[in-house]
């Protein structure tokens, strides 16, 4: 379950909702959950283990609820831990961006953005590598999932951006621009003389793309629409290892340009899929109003030029 700042206080005792929460202790909850161990989050925020129990007993009482299961070693999150956890994250983030913000650091704080698994493959890691260069006091967090619980948490506040294909259900609350037109490729092992891909799609073993995304489903409808029938192989839902299968001479299958990026891809045999070759769109989705706008906006200008000839520019009015 996730809490919005509205719902949040909620947990507060109504004699203490004029208690200021102080990030100190917020920062010291996270710090237990990354290094596993009061002692471990004391050498990390510069407090001992005795201050630190004394930070977690003083937030618990503050919020009349127990954060972490003390009988388990290492202390685990209680649910409420849990909730506040996420709270915690939340309001330290924006509490670094409004710093940076005040202090005229525009490209700077804590970006969170999350990304489908075929565009995280290459695109996006180099774009995050070039960005942290550029803009030393950025940082990222990025997470992967599918296209429609990354929209979701978008919408929700709980991402800034979200990297995603073209996607029917996109709210009004929210804007998609495409930063990427990549070609579907037919790809074959390395040895192999055939040169129509329709029929080796019909006499060659095929590694069949199964997910739920709409990948899958384009590629799926394109080959009912030209009657074909594949000798089916093997099903993946990732595309890095469908590609894998290909390059040991498993069999045949479809893949998008982004997915075609190491050396050894160059060996494989590549033909257009679909008549006319089909295309398929990638782009950011982020809020119509957001804070991070001008740093979305980086990070898709920088998308769009590792994407070389295949990358589309953002339209001047964005």
């Amino acid at each position: 379950m996730w809490l919005h700042k509205s719902e949040y206080f909620w947990l507060l005792d109504e004699e203490n909702l004029d208690i200021p929460m102080d990030t100190r202790q917020l920062k010291t909850i996270v710090a237990i959950v990354a290094q596993g161990t009061f002692a471990k989050a004391g050498d990390a925020v510069g407090l001992t283990p005795s201050a630190v129990s004394q930070q977690v007993h003083a937030l618990e009482t503050e919020l009349g609820a127990t954060l972490f299961d003390r009988t388990a070693r290492p202390p685990k999150l209680t649910p409420e831990g849990m909730q506040v956890l996420e709270m915690a994250k939340n309001i330290l983030r924006e509490e670094a961006d409004a710093k940076a913000s005040l202090k005229g650091e525009k490209i700077a704080g804590t970006l969170m953005i999350g990304a489908v698994r075929t565009s995280a493959l290459n695109l996006l890691p180099r774009a995050m590598v070039q960005m942290r260069a550029q803009y030393p006091q950025l940082k990222t967090n990025l997470r992967i999932s599918l296209s429609s619980p990354l929209i979701a948490d978008v919408a929700g506040g709980r991402l800034d951006a979200a990297i995603v294909a073209d996607h029917m259900g996109i709210p009004p609350s929210l804007r998609w621009i495409p930063f990427l037109r990549e070609p579907l490729w037919l790809i074959a092992p390395k040895e192999t003389s055939e040169t129509n891909a329709l029929k080796l799609l019909r006499e060659t073993p095929y590694v069949r793309f199964r997910s739920p995304v709409p990948l899958a489903n384009v590629i799926d409808a394109e080959i009912s629409r030209l009657g074909i029938v594949t000798q089916d192989i093997a099903e993946i839902d990732t595309i890095g290892s469908i590609v894998t299968c290909v390059r040991q001479g498993l069999g045949v299958s479809i893949v998008p340009q982004v997915a075609l990026q190491e050396p050894e891809d160059l060996q494989l045999v590549k033909l257009a899929f679909g008549d006319p070759q089909l295309t398929r769109q990638i782009g950011i989705v982020e809020r119509t109003v957001s804070p991070r706008a001008e740093i979305i906006a980086r990070l898709h200008d920088t998308l769009a030029t590792l994407s070389g000839e295949h990358g589309l520019a953002r339209a001047p009015s964005l």
